[in-house]
């Protein structure tokens, strides 16, 4: 079973923007997101198959506790709630699935694949992809 548990800094990211913009955040929100984003501190404990992630910049932290195989609440990335089920991709990958509970708009996802000593990180919306690679500290 992969180990996914560490701290991990942001080496690289992707079409953030981009991704914000297909979610319909304004720029002005953009922009602050942009920056605070810029450098996000993400802490990882697994056991087994069960997580707890939290993800933290200087606007906000957000905390998720999971079991692979098993629907929970979350947040979408622009702050929407949904429903979320995270399943094995491949070995070292799990992919996420992310059902808004109220309102419409585009369908999302994310998933968090261990490749060497790196982290990838993507989220998608639509067909809109955000790549983030981290490194551990």
């Amino acid at each position: 079973m992969p180990n996914f548990a560490g701290t991990w800094k942001m080496k690289s990211s992707e079409n953030f923007d981009e991704l914000l913009k297909a979610l319909g955040v304004n720029a002005m929100l953009r922009r602050v997101a942009g920056v605070a984003a810029a450098k996000p501190h993400v802490e990882i404990r697994q056991q087994g198959e069960q997580f707890y992630i939290k993800t933290s910049t200087t606007v906000r932290t957000t905390e998720i506790n999971f079991q692979i195989g098993e629907e929970f609440n979350e947040e979408t990335v622009d702050g929407r709630k949904c429903k979320s089920l995270a399943t094995w991709e491949s070995e070292n990958k799990i992919h996420c699935k992310q059902t808004l509970l109220d309102g419409e708009g585009p369908k999302t996802y994310w998933t968090r694949e261990l490749k060497g000593d790196e982290l990838i990180l993507t989220i998608g919306a639509d067909d809109v992809v955000c790549t983030r690679i981290y490194v551990r500290e």
